[in-house]
């Protein structure tokens, strides 16, 4: 464990000093038990942490060949452009900008007037993955269960070009 040296002599008095001679004492510490310890505490602390699983969103895919009839009526088209720019409609009216802050809002009121509204939502391929994540919550949030993702299309850009101007 540990041990305490002392100098052989005895301590004397030292040649040409007055007083006693200070005896030097050399402490010798034995590590084994504290490296037995730590290996102890170490092995604990792995086999009682719990690990945090990873964070998924569940999305239910339906059967491949199913065709439903949605009516432009209950339909909500959210289209994400490449630059984070959300552009909503109903049915087959023409596109306009919502800010994402005022999203939530926007989707309860049309769930609201709509009671089976389906939401559409189409992201540009360079758009931000995080975005539609953000959207997908909004939804959730808002208490819509009957949404899908689409390609974002040539005819989108279009309909997007013609509402710009661009």
């Amino acid at each position: 464990m540990a041990g305490v040296d002392l100098p052989a002599g005895g301590g004397g008095r030292k040649k040409g000093k007055k007083g006693k001679a200070k005896k030097r004492i050399s402490i010798r510490i034995d590590m084994t038990p504290m490296v037995d310890v730590i290996m102890l505490l170490l092995t604990f602390f792995m086999l009682t942490t719990v690990f945090t699983q990873p964070q998924t969103l569940e999305i239910n895919i339906p059967p491949e060949n199913v065709n439903v009839e949605v009516g432009y009526s209950q339909l909500l088209t959210l289209r994400v452009t490449a630059d984070g720019t959300i552009y909503y409609n109903m049915g087959i009216e023409m596109p306009q900008p919502v800010a994402f802050k005022d999203l939530h809002n926007l989707l309860v009121e049309k769930l609201q007037a709509e009671p089976k509204l389906v939401t559409l939502i189409k992201v540009h391929r360079n758009g931000s993955f995080g975005l539609m994540v953000d959207i997908l919550d909004e939804i959730n949030l808002a208490s819509i269960t009957r949404f899908s993702l689409a390609p974002f299309t040539e005819a989108d850009e279009k309909v997007i070009r013609k509402v710009t101007g661009a």
